[in-house]
């Protein structure tokens, strides 16, 4: 009888229990809900920070810095951790952009786009967003080959949009193509101002125009090697629309001395500012003697001397004392190609690589403009196209004001980057542009746009990869993940293999492989 009414009594315990649960799950859920958390944002503040981002720290001190800057050999480094010096492999820092970029960066552009799609008095928002989008991920196809383009950043809208197809690069490229256009031609008057959430150009919307036609000339001239006749339709078009006219057009990202990982240029943060890894990479031989050689009146400007860059008295800036730091070597089998006398000052205490020419720390502050896309890069292009018959332009003007441009640009990371009119002129004359071959003009071209897109090595790789200029020897470390060759792409991020299985192995699939060696489309598989 005990035990009957100990159970009796359990049982309206729990009963009671139950319809407390009931009246009080409505208080429950609301226990769960975050009152402070924001429902709704302008998503004008999406563009702010989806722009910020894509000069973010993680993914640029590893896709940009620590790969694409070396392998183009701006810069070299004896440090295993800096990959592209000797074609190791990491799949942390070669996946980075992929895996920063799909959810710091895309995601938030895709929203913007979605929800102002329909409103007339936001179309500038939603133009701006498309295009930038659009450069995003025209960086990140470069840099990999086939990604996920039209569904990429949409989970939010449609749960089957999680797990995005890979597109080939081809159909990536007649989309980006088409987005850029059509985001060009929305752009209006009364589409909105943007002002200061706008950190490229301050709402300005004739200039927005113009790099919507530099984005369309870079994406054209890529096609030159695998689809000429489109590539020469699209340059040709953007071409006549308008295009930069001078360094003031530049886009470029305008960072403040903000907190890490939002408003700081992130490459300059990894390199100098917060981890410092320039103490561990210098100027590349190959970049310090071809300046030399032709008098390049950037020298002084790329590298601040050799010495301790952190104790400026250890500084000589005599440009005659420039050495550049050859690439592919560890401490230890740098020592088989010094001379003597540069091994025994190498092997001095406290020297090492401090013999070897420093970056210059002038252009590594937090609020240092951030490079898309320049004028001297468009000037360059279309000196090129004027070559090969694609605009009927001057390609010696074209070529010359490429060049004076990218030098010229310098004065926005610091004044005393500042070179005298003559120099530049001596310089520019020196390189005989006119009087060359048209292959000849070729390699001036794309060694000038690979001297004018130093700090922007992602667009370096991609330009080198396509027209073989400048000629690059490449090294020799007999632990080089996929062969003494340099990188024709980078590594997928290793996660996609496991979260999008099925759309990542088609992609594999279809391009032969993922690799280093795989060439991306328009590369044109020679």
């Amino acid at each position: 009888m005990q035990m009957k009414n100990k159970l009796v009594k359990t049982g309206f315990i729990l009963a009671s229990l139950f319809v407390l649960n009931a009246c009080n799950e409505d208080k429950l859920i609301e226990l769960n809900t975050n009152k402070n958390a924001v429902t709704a944002m302008d998503p004008a503040f999406l563009l702010t920070t989806a722009t910020l981002r894509i000069g973010g720290e993680y993914e640029n001190t590893r896709a940009n810095m620590l790969y694409a800057a070396t392998m183009i050999q701006h810069t070299a480094s004896t440090a295993s951790y800096f990959s592209g010096d000797k074609y190791y492999y990491n799949g942390q820092y070669s996946g980075a952009y992929m895996e920063r970029h799909f959810t710091d960066v895309v995601r938030l552009y895709s929203n913007i786009i979605e929800q102002t799609k329909s409103d007339a008095t936001r179309s500038n928002l939603n133009s701006i967003a498309t295009i930038l989008r659009a450069f995003d991920l025209h960086r990140m196809t470069d840099l990999y080959g086939d990604i996920p383009y039209t569904k990429a950043g949409y989970g939010l809208q449609d749960p089957e949009n999680w797990f995005p197809a890979y597109e080939s690069q081809k159909d990536v490229y007649a989309a980006i193509v088409k987005d850029v256009k059509a985001a060009r031609d929305k752009l209006s008057a009364t589409g909105g101002n943007l002002g200061a959430q706008d950190v490229v150009y301050n709402g300005d919307i004739a200039k927005w125009k113009k790099f919507a036609n530099a984005l369309l000339m870079r994406a054209a001239m890529r096609m030159q090697k695998v689809d000429a006749n489109t590539g020469k339709a699209i340059f040709a078009e953007a071409y006549a629309s308008g295009t930069f006219s001078s360094n003031a057009d530049n886009g470029t990202i305008k960072y403040l001395n903000g907190p890490q990982g939002h408003n700081r240029n992130g490459l300059n943060d990894g390199y100098w500012n917060t981890y410092k890894y320039s103490r561990d990479c210098k100027v590349s031989e190959t970049f310090v003697n071809w300046m030399k050689a032709n008098n390049d009146p950037r020298l002084m400007i790329v590298t601040g001397g050799t010495g301790n860059p952190e104790v400026s008295s250890t500084w000589d800036v005599n440009p005659a004392s420039a050495i550049g730091l050859p690439n592919g070597y560890t401490s230890s089998t740098l020592l088989n190609v010094l001379s003597a006398d540069n091994k025994a000052k190498f092997q001095t205490a406290g020297v090492g690589t401090r013999m070897f020419s420093m970056l210059n720390i002038k252009y590594m502050d937090w609020e240092d403009p951030y490079y898309l896309i320049s004028y001297a890069e468009t000037e360059l292009l279309s000196a090129e196209a004027a070559v090969r018959g694609w605009v009927t332009g001057n390609a010696e003007t074209h070529f010359n004001n490429g060049t004076r441009a990218a030098i010229q640009a310098w004065t926005a990371f610091d004044a005393s980057f500042a070179r005298p009119a003559a120099d530049v002129d001596a310089y520019i004359a020196g390189r005989k542009f006119a009087a060359a071959a048209t292959e000849d003009k070729l390699r001036l071209i794309g060694e000038e746009f690979w001297a004018a897109t130093y700090l922007n090595d992602m667009e370096s790789y991609a330009n080198w990869r396509r027209l073989g200029y400048p000629v690059l020897v490449p090294t020799k470390d007999p632990n080089a993940f996929d062969g003494n060759v340099i990188p024709r792409r980078l590594i997928y991020w290793e996660n996609e293999a496991g979260s999008n299985p099925a759309n990542f192995t088609a992609a594999v699939t279809r391009m032969g492989g993922d690799k280093f060696s795989t060439r991306v489309w328009w590369d044109g598989g020679k």
